[in-house]
């Protein structure tokens, strides 16, 4: 089988807040040293999938320099590898138009799916965080003569909202699919993982399908309406939808558990990342350490708990880090206290600072439905003067210099 696979990384992720305020989900680090897009690069080459596009849109810059040529992932190649393309202006004269959903962002990029020799698209997402072997998937594809295969797992009821749900009979055959029911009795949701034949694909988005914009909305639905057949392929491993500030920071806690669910050490499924040249981690002589990961290049002098430390991060005698995530380069000071955290690259905590401070839990004024859990951000770049104290569900955009922050206290649930 001929497998293109197609990765649609350009959506914006509002519920993410500052964390894509500088660049597209996919981008944004994971687990120290890796970034999210990662994951699906990952899968690609370790089911021996070679031939790869990566869709991009929104802030792609700091996606395309962590892919560039593919090389890390072995998809720096002449025939197939991984391909970066970008939204760009048709004709002469016209303005460049926004995708507006996953089906649109393929149709857009159609002249590149024209040009390949293949005989199955796998769409993938870019921003969810799992390990699997879509060679499985590709096999059940083939062996049911499926025009599409959807990926589904079994959620718990109260979760079916935020998915497009699917119904299959015994054989997987799916009979039903709604997208982020308010209400179902099924449990089987879907995964964003989608293999269709190539040419049912073309001729659906450019003939009975053109006005379609989104997959789980739009195209899946359309192709049942027509008793196309469409089948279910279920995966019981790991897998996250890291897309709001609370998911993706207990994806990363999750880490740090005894025998967590993602095994980032399994040397038969290795993670490939761009790795920067980094001294190894070091921690100095009063320095405490527990049940936390450090990464190349780090430099721990205080106290970390529970967290995670990204690359080059310095954490500066005194200062005390736990259950938050310190990303690559920021540099906690001295006697400085973070609790409850995401400290986002390249910030600077500056001495006796208290990050996360008190017990109200007041949620974000400006995010109350997806900042209400207590944790608070600092956000790219962004100074934070000596001695300032920062509450809960608070927000500190990127950038932003020590002299545009108070000298003294930002309250719980603010946004600065």
């Amino acid at each position: 089988m001929r497998v293109l696979a197609m990765i649609l990384a350009g959506g914006s992720s509002p519920a993410l807040s500052i964390l894509t305020a500088e660049r597209a989900e996919p981008a944004i680090p994971f687990g120290g040293k890796y970034r999210i897009i990662d994951f699906t690069l990952s899968n690609c080459v370790n089911s021996r999938v070679y031939n790869v596009a990566l869709l991009t849109q929104y802030k792609p810059r700091s996606l395309n320099d962590h892919v560039r040529n593919g090389k890390p992932w072995d998809l720096d190649r002449a025939v197939g590898g991984v391909r970066l393309l970008q939204p760009y202006i048709s004709g002469e004269g016209e303005m460049g138009a926004w995708q507006r959903g996953t089906a649109d962002a393929v149709r857009f990029n159609l002249d590149y799916v024209l040009e390949q020799k293949v005989d199955t698209i796998l769409l993938l997402a870019g921003d969810h965080i799992y390990k699997m072997d879509y060679g499985p998937l590709l096999r059940f594809h083939e062996d049911t003569n499926a025009d599409c295969t959807v990926a589904v797992r079994t959620v718990s009821p109260h979760e079916t909202h935020r998915f497009g749900m699917v119904n299959a009979d015994s054989g997987g055959r799916i009979s039903g699919f709604q997208e982020k029911p308010r209400r179902t009795l099924s449990r089987l949701a879907s995964m964003g993982i989608y293999a269709f034949k190539r040419d049912v694909l073309l001729d659906w988005i450019t003939g009975q399908g053109a006005g379609n914009v989104d997959f789980g909305r739009d195209i899946l639905p359309g192709m049942l309406k027509a008793g196309m057949p469409l089948y279910a392929y279920r995966f019981d491993g790991y897998w996250m939808d890291a897309g709001t500030v609370q998911s993706y920071w207990e994806a990363n806690m999750a880490l740090l558990a005894e025998t967590p669910a993602l095994d980032l050490y399994d040397p038969s499924w290795v993670i490939h990342t761009r790795s920067e040249q980094l001294a190894p981690a070091f921690t100095g002589p009063e320095a405490l350490v527990d049940g936390s990961l450090l990464c190349d290049g780090c430099q721990v002098f205080g106290r970390v708990e529970r967290s995670i430390i990204g690359p080059g991060a310095v954490i500066e005698a005194g200062a005390e880090v736990s259950d938050s995530i310190v990303m690559n380069g920021a540099v906690i000071g001295a006697g400085a206290r973070i609790e409850r955290s995401i400290i986002d690259k390249r910030v600077q905590i500056g001495a006796d600072a208290v990050i996360g401070d008190g017990e109200d839990n007041t949620p974000n004024r400006a995010m109350p439905n997806n900042l209400n859990t207590g944790i608070t951000l600092v956000g790219k770049g962004a100074q934070v003067p000596a001695g300032l104290h920062v509450g809960r569900n608070v927000v500190i955009r990127p950038r932003i210099p020590a002299s545009a922050l108070p000298a003294d206290v930002v309250p719980s649930g603010e946004t600065v």
